[in-house]
């Protein structure tokens, strides 16, 4: 048994490729084939050296110069062959591999068992040819051949079935038939009976040795044959997880597309109760005179913002993740903007008992950021600082650090622990306590800070003690560019609603026509309300026929606000530029839930004004005073 197990240690069943895809053995087949055409070509330059020093030792030649010249045209046909096998792999699918296996393998096990008989077949010549050759001829001879043998079997290791057959008969056959062509085999001991005869044969140390290396090359073939399977399986799994890999980038690239689709067209009509609902409590703040219902409004306000940012937000996240929100960096007053955000948020920290105080910039401080994306950020900051702040108060702070600009959000709340830091940034990711809010909302608020401010090119971190409070900053390049005051004094926005105050601050009356066509009949109703409330004429339209005749009958419209997205089909846009062509001295603007279609980015693009919905209130309110107050436009937008 012991013998045995040294037997299958040293001579295993190595033919087998165990669970090795035919793709691989393919690769080892093609490997093999060429390392065997490629080694073929040196025997012909062996053949014709050997060849002359026969002749010189006064022996028959032509028996070598033939074999040289036979091997040489096989060497060719072998050559020929692996352009073929080349040729038949290049339009080869892999569903194929099986059947271009059964063909070519026989022809490649063919071809080295070939050559194998081909390199013996020199031996065979020296030992037929008349007459006795020299030790040191066929001693040469026999270490040449077998470095051939053993330089060329080494190239078929891939393929061990190829290596066994050329291996075997080649060094096989050679190890018997060199020696006789000195007839050593009768004498290879010498005779010990006869005191004086000839002297042992050196070959009686060669042929053992010769036979102990092939056992060892061949002890060799099989660890290497080994490895090259293990390679093999190896590069064979790297593929295949690459292929599930790039399988599931696609299926999630897909599956993002489809979200990305489904919010983009979902956005308009998600955002038409917002829009909607935003009008009405505010037409319904400025006629009501009871005090009693002032909470309730200002609990409906609140909620609805709350409402729009997370919508807005998750809108924002899903651009970003989708590469379709790109920056636009530009010069931007930094005072007006902070201002602008303590203030929509002063009401509601007075509500929770906190104190909501701004550490403002300078006048002349400017920042190089997305106006929009910048004012989303810190809204998120301060919205997120307040809901997990319980006492005492938060803070808005912008200081310069040498060519820089950092806006911090302090607060005195639960803080943020060691172990959190690391995941608040991500999507979803909320602390799972303390928070002051029964809306802790879904954890995407400082997702978008942290992800508008890699999109701006701006740093942002965080400072925190657990118990004691955090600080939030982002950090953002000054520049000196000089701001045209209307810039200064009329931030970005994105549709946030005004801060709520009890009672709401009055407005001034307007007077004139507005046109509003959008095709929801509630938010028709809203628009009617609170542009009545603010002592506007109203007319409104579902349709590009309606708005037409509505424009038509009476006198013209002096501003004209249309829906882009109309359940028609039609464009709101393409409405809005054919009226303001025929009512010259109408202003007008365009109106969506939407912020990536092509016409809201061709509206911008030509100048005109593109409301965001849910559109605010005050802003709206600013537009229309200075189109109803100015004189006749020289560009109609």
């Amino acid at each position: 048994m012991r013998v045995l197990a040294l037997w299958r240690q040293w001579f295993p069943r190595a033919l087998d490729t165990g669970d090795l895809a035919e793709r691989g053995q393919v690769r080892m087949l093609e490997l093999t084939h060429q390392r065997l055409a490629q080694g073929i070509f040196a025997m012909p330059l062996l053949g014709v050296l050997f060849t002359m020093w026969f002749q010189g030792l006064g022996r028959n030649p032509l028996g070598m110069l033939a074999w040289t010249v036979l091997y040489t045209l096989a060497a060719a046909g072998v050559w020929v062959q692996s352009r073929q096998l080349r040729a038949s792999r290049s339009g080869t699918a892999a569903a194929d591999d099986a059947s271009w296996l059964r063909r070519w393998r026989p022809r490649v096990r063919s071809t080295s068992l070939g050559q194998a008989l081909g390199l013996a077949s020199l031996g065979a010549i020296v030992v037929l040819t008349p007459g006795r050759a020299s030790f040191d001829f066929v001693l040469l001879l026999h270490v040449s051949l077998a470095v051939v043998i053993v330089g060329t079997a080494t190239f078929q290791l891939p393929s061990l079935g190829t290596f066994l057959r050329f291996y075997g008969f080649g060094w096989g056959v050679i190890s018997v038939l060199v020696p006789l062509s000195l007839s050593q085999w009768p004498n290879l001991f010498g005779d010990p009976a006869m005191p004086g005869g000839p002297p042992a044969s050196p070959w009686r140390f060669i042929i053992p040795m010769s036979l102990l290396l092939m056992a060892a090359l061949y002890r060799h073939a099989v660890v290497a044959h080994n490895f090259f399977l293990q390679q093999v399986r190896l590069e064979e799994e790297s593929l295949r997880l690459a292929q599930e890999a790039q399988q599931a980038h696609a299926e999630a690239e897909q599956a993002l597309r489809a979200k990305n689709l489904f919010l983009s067209t979902a956005s308009h009509d998600l955002r038409q109760p917002i829009h909607a609902m935003g009008f009405q409590i505010e037409a319904l703040a400025r006629r009501n005179h009871d005090a009693a219902l002032l909470p309730a409004l200002d609990d409906m306000r609140r909620s609805l913002r709350s409402v729009s940012l997370m919508f807005n937000a998750l809108l924002d996240l899903s651009r970003i993740e989708s590469g379709t929100l790109q920056a636009r960096r530009q010069p931007v007053a930094l005072r007006p903007l902070l201002h602008d955000v303590a203030l929509l948020f002063r009401a509601e920290a007075r509500d929770l008992g906190l104190a909501l105080r701004e550490h403002l910039p300078p006048e002349d401080a400017t920042v190089l950021a997305d106006p929009v994306l910048l004012r989303q950020c810190v809204i998120n900051l301060v919205h997120n600082a307040l809901r997990y702040t319980r006492h005492g108060g938060v803070l808005l702070a912008a200081r310069r650090r040498g060519g820089r600009w950092r806006i911090a959000v302090w607060d005195t709340g639960v803080g943020v622990a060691e172990q959190d830091r690391h995941r608040i940034y991500q999507p979803y990711e909320r602390l799972q306590r303390g928070s002051t809010r029964v809306d802790a909302g879904h954890g995407l608020g400082l997702a978008v800070v942290a992800r508008c401010a890699e999109l701006m090119a701006a740093e942002h971190g965080l400072r925190s003690r657990p118990g004691r409070g955090s600080c939030f900053w982002l950090q953002l390049a000054a520049t000196a560019a000089v701001l045209p005051p209307e810039h200064k004094n009329t931030p970005a926005h994105r549709g946030a609603q005004s801060a709520p105050g009890a009672p709401p601050p009055p407005l001034p009356a307007l007077h004139g026509t507005c046109l509003v066509l959008d095709d929801d009949p509630e938010v028709q109703q809203a628009w009617c309300n609170l542009l009545h409330s603010w002592g506007l004429k109203v007319r409104l339209a579902a349709n590009a026929q309606e708005a037409l005749a509505a424009a038509a009958s009476g006198p013209p419209p002096d501003v004209v606000l249309c829906d882009q997205r109309l359940r028609t089909g039609e464009s709101g846009f393409d409405v809005l530029r054919t009226l303001l062509a025929r009512h010259l001295g109408a202003r007008g603007a365009m109106v969506s839930g939407e912020f990536d279609a092509p016409a809201l980015q061709e509206a911008e693009a030509e100048g005109y004004v593109v409301l965001r919905k849910p559109v605010d209130v005050g802003e709206l309110h600013a537009l229309l005073t200075r189109w109803l107050d100015s004189e006749v436009p020289t560009v109609q937008r």
